[in-house]
C-alpha cells in the first residue's frame, strides 16, 4: 500500500507543478540555437512538447525486484521466459532547464501475449485467452537529461494497473489442498531507465529497461493454513524505442 501511495503522490504532485512550468508553449522552429542548451536547444526554458512513445522488445519474468529482474536478465534464452512485448505512452513535457525535461505520461503495455514466431505457423500470434501475461494501463512522470546535444538519458515510474490474473490449478495442486487464498492487487508500480539519441527536434530513438510491479495473490495450503504472500508476476522487458514530439 505503502508504495502505491508513493506512486500516487509522485503523480499528483508532478501534476500540480504543472502551471509552473506553463509560461511558454511555443515550440522552436528549428533544431539547432542556443549553443548552451542540450535539451531541445533553441526552445525556450518553460515550454514545453506534447510527444508519444512506441516500444517494441523481449520481456523476462521473475519475483525479482527492479535489480534483481535485470541482472538476471539471459539474453540467449528465449522460449519459455522470453517473449515479444510492446507499449504505447502519449503524454507532455516540458524544459525546465537547458540540460533538463519533465513530463507526465499515460499509456498501455504488453509483456507477451504475442508470439511473432507463430505468424510462420498455425499457432495464433495474439495468446492472451492462453497465457494471460502481464498488461494493463499506466500513468507516471518522465524525465529526460541530455549529455550533450542529442545524446539523452531517460527515467520514468508510475503507478501500473495490471490485469486479472486467473490461477488454474493442476490436479496435483487440488491434490495437496492448494487454493487462492486473497485477491490480487491489479493496482501496483513501474519503473524505467533508457538513453538514445535525438535525431532532430521532433524524432528521437533509444533503448530502455522497463519493469512493472504486480501481485498475482495468496496461495493458501488448506492443509496446514499456511499462506504464501510473496507469489509475484512482476516483469521487466529490455526494448527499442521511438519517440515523436510534436
Amino acid at each position: 500500500m505503502n508504495k502505491k501511495l508513493f506512486a500516487a503522490a509522485i503523480v499528483a504532485a508532478s501534476l500540480a507543478a504543472l502551471p509552473a512550468f506553463a509560461q511558454d508553449t511555443t515550440p522552436a522552429s528549428t533544431y539547432t540555437g542556443n549553443a548552451q542548451d542540450n535539451f531541445q536547444p533553441g526552445q525556450p526554458v518553460g515550454s514545453g512538447n506534447w510527444f508519444i512513445d512506441a516500444n517494441v522488445g523481449r520481456t523476462g519474468g521473475g519475483n525479482g525486484g527492479f535489480g534483481q529482474n535485470l541482472g538476471t536478465y539471459n539474453f540467449n534464452k528465449g522460449e519459455r521466459d522470453r517473449r515479444t512485448g510492446y507499449g504505447l505512452t502519449g503524454g507532455y513535457r516540458w524544459k525546465v532547464g537547458q540540460d533538463f525535461g519533465l513530463g507526465v505520461e499515460a499509456g498501455y503495455t504488453d509483456l507477451g501475449n504475442f508470439r511473432v514466431k507463430n505468424i510462420f505457423n498455425s499457432q495464433p500470434v495474439n495468446q492472451s485467452s492462453t497465457t494471460n501475461a502481464l498488461r494493463g494501463w499506466l500513468v507516471g512522470v518522465n524525465g529526460r537529461m541530455n549529455l550533450v546535444q542529442g545524446w539523452y538519458l531517460s527515467a520514468r515510474g508510475g503507478y501500473f494497473h495490471a490485469n486479472n490474473y486467473n490461477h488454474v490449478f493442476t490436479s496435483d495442486e487440488v491434490a495437496q489442498g492448494l487454493t487462492t487464498g486473497g485477491k490480487a492487487g491489479r493496482g501496483s508500480w513501474y519503473a524505467g531507465l533508457g538513453t538514445g539519441w535525438d535525431i532532430d527536434q521532433h524524432w528521437g530513438v533509444g533503448v530502455a529497461y522497463d519493469y512493472f510491479h504486480a501481485n498475482a495473490g495468496k496461495i493458501r495450503d488448506t492443509n496446514t493454513g499456511a499462506i504464501t504472500s510473496d507469489l509475484k508476476r512482476s516483469t521487466g522487458i529490455v526494448s527499442l524505442n521511438g519517440e515523436y514530439r510534436f
